[in-house]
């Protein structure tokens, strides 16, 4: 383990000026905590230097943030791991724990975290590694304090993409933020896989590059559920069967192949979608106009423009009469570089004469495309926006911010933080207060 990875008290020669000890002297034991809850596992331990009460007070930290990318290698890392569960207080519930391990995991150590989390009463859990973790799901439906859990599991090897399994048995009653990653769901019923029926408090869900096994149709069926993001760039052919009263927001980035229906989607107000297509798909997702069919309801839509020529590729499409989107109020367009993939398939599709051999459309908009989505609602606000300087990416539409995990990840970077300690006591203190 590098020095930098220890956990270990600074020298008082290191120690920063008088005044701002006394400024962290005057706090509150709960406000410090508040602070420290900001930063991941590492730096705050480091921040053992700003005040002589910061010594210990990082033990009674509630939050624990342990990534394997802030450290220079995984040895040092596991120890650092193992050292701060070892010295923490035991006797303060922890509310939060995120763990995210970028390469492969002992299986020790990862039951050890899990088992450590759960005996302190978590509330909010994120797990991201690679391999297995079928071992830790016991544990994780046992839990009963659990309000919010995020399990993002990659498989090993480089070019294995199979997916975990996720059992039919999870049973996690105070349940309301889900994110799942990389898993596939197993029939229950006939041709029909229903694995969110049992969380009867489930308020968010967002599914990220999950299928189905050996079923035809993903029911979502719940009826607190609000919020709903997937995300996809598979081409499986499923049905994704929608029984939830009271969503209000459907967010989506991917390949749009899976047919989406259900009951009762007036509710549905606000729909994002991203929609992408890959290299090696060679028809383009047609299913994507009846997506905007069954949600008719919408008052607000955000989309990109590369969805914006998916669309365009539906034969005959600005000749149809739309039968929705008659209550809408805002249309926006985010203008983003279109994916390798999309640009091949626009080059080829039938529309090519509107195009210069090797290069991007004309204009990232299709023409007549916008004026037929807002037919029905000629009022309807249209915004225009830019996002290629910003990476044009989806990544953080709502309705599932990892804020609503792990909030402090909204606030300036730690790294600033714990470099001028006065914009932490005065960053940290305004949220606090608010």
């Amino acid at each position: 383990m590098s020095n930098s990875d220890e956990i270990t008290i600074p020298p008082k020669s290191k120690r920063l000026k008088h005044e701002n000890e006394d400024k962290l002297s005057d706090l509150p034991d709960c406000v410090i905590l508040h602070i420290l809850s900001f930063l991941n596992a590492k730096e705050v331990v480091r921040t053992c230097i700003l005040s002589p009460r910061l010594k210990n007070l990082w033990k009674s930290i509630p939050t624990l943030v342990l990534h394997s990318t802030n450290f220079s290698t995984f040895k040092s890392f596991t120890k650092f791991v193992s050292k701060i569960l070892t010295l923490r207080d035991g006797s303060i519930a922890l509310h939060a724990l995120d763990f995210e391990r970028i390469g492969s995991i002992e299986p020790h150590l990862l039951k050890r975290i899990v088992n450590y989390a759960f005996s302190h009463n978590v509330q909010r859990l994120g797990i991201s590694v690679k391999g297995d973790i079928c071992h830790i799901l016991p544990c994780i439906s046992s839990c009963r304090t659990l309000t919010s859990l995020k399990l993002s599991v990659s498989p090993k090897g480089r070019h294995n993409y199979g997916r975990t399994l996720f059992p039919k048995s999870l049973n996690l009653p105070a349940l309301t933020t889900l994110h799942l990653g990389n898993f596939a769901f197993c029939a229950s019923d006939k041709d029909k896989t229903e694995p969110f029926s049992a969380f009867n408090k489930l308020n968010s869900l967002v599914i990220d590059n999950c299928t189905v096994k050996d079923a035809q149709i993903l029911c979502i069926s719940s009826k607190t559920l609000v919020n709903l993001t997937m995300r996809n760039h598979s081409s499986d052919l499923y049905k994704i069967e929608l029984s939830a009263p009271s969503l209000c927001t459907f967010a989506f980035t991917g390949t749009p192949y899976q047919k989406l229906c259900g009951n009762n989607l007036s509710s549905v107000k606000q729909v994002n979608i991203d929609a992408e297509m890959l290299s090696n798909y060679t028809e383009p997702p047609l299913v994507l106009l009846s997506w905007l069919l069954e949600l008719a309801n919408i008052k607000s839509l955000t989309v990109s423009a590369s969805t914006l020529q998916v669309l365009s590729l539906i034969p005959d499409l600005l000749k149809d009469k739309l039968t929705s989107l008659c209550n809408l109020k805002s249309l926006k367009v985010q203008l983003k570089p279109l994916s390798y993939g999309l640009s091949m398939t626009l080059r080829t599709a039938k529309f090519q004469k509107e195009f210069k051999a090797g290069s991007e459309p004309s204009s990232p908009i299709p023409d007549g495309i916008v004026d037929f989505l807002i037919q029905n609602s000629p009022s309807a606000e249209v915004d225009i926006i830019d996002c290629s300087r910003f990476g044009g990416s989806f990544d953080n539409l709502p309705p599932f911010p990892m804020s609503s995990i792990f909030p402090q990840f909204l606030q300036p970077s730690s790294r600033e933080l714990i470099a001028y300690p006065s914009l932490l006591w005065m960053t940290c203190v305004n949220g606090y207060n608010s």
